[in-house]
Formats: structure tokens, C-alpha cells, sequence
């Protein structure tokens, strides 16, 4: 097999904004790999949270395309081959994904059937990035009637947020999930928690530090479900994660690839935990392979290509809310033509 990848930069259509900054476009890295005449393709939303960048990325899969052998099938044997390089999950993802794509199209199979999962999963939620409470509300007064779930961003350190998930309510009836990401202290967390509760937020996603020694406690205080993201990236995480949480947040570019995502959806769920499937900004290329195993999760949250000026890699429908993947052969995404190589 032979492997070429490339960085591609995807435009957000307005100024994207969490705690700890705020993007309008953001760099990912698109892989092929080509076997007998056929293609397949991923990609690789690197994580600067997690010291991955798209330069790390690109590096890591321009040294490893000796290690995919000539079996695109051989899923274990490359995977193992794979993780004897450390870190960067989310070129790993990126082989993961161009692999099952690859090998549907060989067969004539869409990837959500090889996995021998359900093609539909649960609906999406759509992002409110962190604003102030009227530009908030504002925002989700747009979407009314597009998504069935809205996921609030949280964490401005300016004692607003129940205020901004207020302002939200007050605009939209739909259920609300709201994301921390990692900006409250466990008092903060203690105090806005109940109150977000009387809102009706279906769960609290990160509200501590990654590895905040409050976490078993908040857990055990807590009138909402709380999901974990950062805390949680590979198989080897979920049991530790069981102890400070009641849900994962999963997702392909931190745990590298649909493969270890199924792994770990199984795990949290014989552990009793809620599972939620989150993306970065991407485009439909690395939705399409989240979507292929959704049907896994509780909670979707794969809006990634839908908050582009314009999706470079259409394929994944979006139907009455849900992220459809493709019944098309692979991961059924074609590259835009405006933006073919």
C-alpha cells in the first residue's frame, strides 16, 4: 500500500470560540492510501491540547506508510505496528479511517455495514460557542427548528454561564448539553451545577481540569450527569474515567480511529457509563467516519462539517437531525471539486 498525505485548512462560517481561544479556520491533514487502483481516504484533526499539531501530524504519516504491509485488511497487525510510534492519535485516526474506507470500496460495503452497525445513530447536537448570554440566545433563536439538540459552550471565568444557558432556555425547548472545557474549579462546578439542572441540561461535559483531584466528589454531588473529554482518550482510560464520571466523551482523533472508539464504547458501556461521540473542526471527511459508528453512542455531537463556509468533502447527510453516513461504498465522501488536488 502506499500512503500520501497533505495539509488542507477548513473555514469556520463564524469565529469559533471555547475557553481557552477562538479560531476561524483551523488546519487539518488528509491521508490517502491506494491499494490495487482503489483509494481510500481520512483525516487528521490534530489536537494543540494534547502537543499534536498539523506539522507533527504530517510528519508522523509521512514515516509510517512502511508499516501498512500489503493486506489493507490487516487491521490488528497494522494498528499494533502503528502504536509503537507514540502520541499523535489523531494522524493515527486519520490511517484508521482511509483504511475502513479503502477496504469498503474494495468490497462494496459502506463502512457502517463492516462494522455490522446500525446506520442511523442519535441526533446531533448543534454548538453554541461561548458568547455573551443575549449573543447566545441569539444564535440558537437561528437554528429553531434545524437540530434537535444544542450543546452550549461554557467557561468565560465572568460568573455568566447559568445566565447564558438561561438566556438559551429562554429561546428553545430543545434538549441542552452544556461543555466546560476544563474552566471551573470544583466550587464553581458545585454552585452552577444544580442550577443548570433546573434548566433542564441533560448533562455537564468537562466542567474540571483534566485529572482535578475533585473529580470523585463532584461525581458523587452532582445532580447531572457528568462527561468527561479531556480526562478520556484511549481504551486504557475508561476505568480511571468510571471513577470521576457518569459518561466519555469519545472521540476518533484522541482515541485514533473508529477501531479503539468501538473498543472503548463497549468498555464504558459494561461499566455502566453514558457515551457521548464528539468531533472536532473538521470537515465531512472525519465526520463520515464518526457516523459510521454513531449508532454505539447516547449523544452525538458531529456538527464539525456543518459549521464550515463550505464542506470540502460532502458525502454525510444531514436528515431531521442525525448525521447520516453515507449507504455509499467506504466512508462515501467524495473530495469538493472546487477543492481537488
Amino acid at each position: 500500500m502506499e500512503l500520501e498525505a497533505r495539509i488542507a485548512t477548513v473555514r469556520m462560517a463564524e469565529t469559533f470560540v471555547i475557553s481557552r481561544g477562538a479560531s476561524d479556520e483551523a488546519e487539518v491533514v488528509d491521508v490517502e492510501i491506494r491499494h490495487e487502483g482503489v483509494s481510500g481516504f481520512g483525516e487528521a484533526a490534530p489536537i494543540e491540547r494534547y502537543d499534536e499539531s498539523p506539522a507533527s501530524a504530517l510528519a508522523f504519516l509521512e514515516d509510517v506508510g512502511e508499516l501498512l504491509g500489503d493486506d489493507p485488511f490487516a487491521f490488528e497487525a497494522i494498528e499494533s505496528r502503528l502504536r509503537e510510534r507514540p502520541g499523535e492519535h489523531a494522524a493515527k485516526a486519520a490511517v484508521d479511517a482511509a483504511l475502513h474506507d479503502l477496504c469498503g470500496k474494495l468490497v462494496g460495503l459502506p463502512v457502517w455495514r463492516l462494522l455490522g452497525l446500525r446506520r442511523e445513530g442519535p441526533p446531533t447536537s448543534w454548538t453554541i460557542w461561548l458568547g455573551d448570554p443575549d449573543d447566545m440566545a441569539r444564535r440558537a433563536e437561528k437554528v429553531r427548528g434545524r437540530f434537535k439538540r444544542l450543546k452550549l459552550k461554557l467557561g468565560a471565568g465572568d460568573g455568566l454561564d447559568v445566565d447564558r444557558v438561561r438566556a438559551v432556555r429562554g429561546v428553545s425547548d430543545v434538549p441542552l448539553q452544556v461543555d466546560v472545557n476544563e474552566a471551573w474549579s470544583l466550587a464553581e462546578a458545585i454552585e452552577a451545577i444544580p442550577q443548570l439542572a433546573e434548566l433542564g441540561v441533560q448533562y455537564c461535559e468537562q466542567p474540571l481540569p483534566a485529572g482535578d483531584p475533585g473529580g470523585p466528589e463532584l461525581k458523587a454531588r452532582s445532580p447531572l450527569p457528568i462527561y468527561v473529554d479531556e480526562d478520556c482518550h484511549t481504551l486504557e482510560d475508561v476505568a480511571d474515567c468510571a471513577e470521576r464520571a457518569h459518561g466519555l466523551t469519545v472521540k476518533l482523533a484522541k482515541s485514533g480511529g473508529i477501531r479503539e472508539a468501538v473498543r472503548m464504547a463497549h468498555a464504558g458501556r459494561a461499566l455502566g457509563l453514558g457515551l457521548m461521540l464528539g468531533c472536532m473542526n473538521e470537515s465531512g471527511l472525519a465526520v463520515a467516519a464518526g457516523a459510521a459508528c454513531a449508532s454505539l453512542f447516547d449523544h452525538v455531537d458531529l456538527d464539525g462539517n456543518l459549521l464550515l463556509v463550505e464542506d470540502p468533502w460532502p458525502g454525510v447527510e444531514f436528515v431531521d437531525g442525525v448525521q447520516l453516513p453515507a449507504d455509499a461504498p467506504g466512508l462515501g465522501v467524495r473530495e469538493a471539486v472546487s477543492h481537488t488536488r
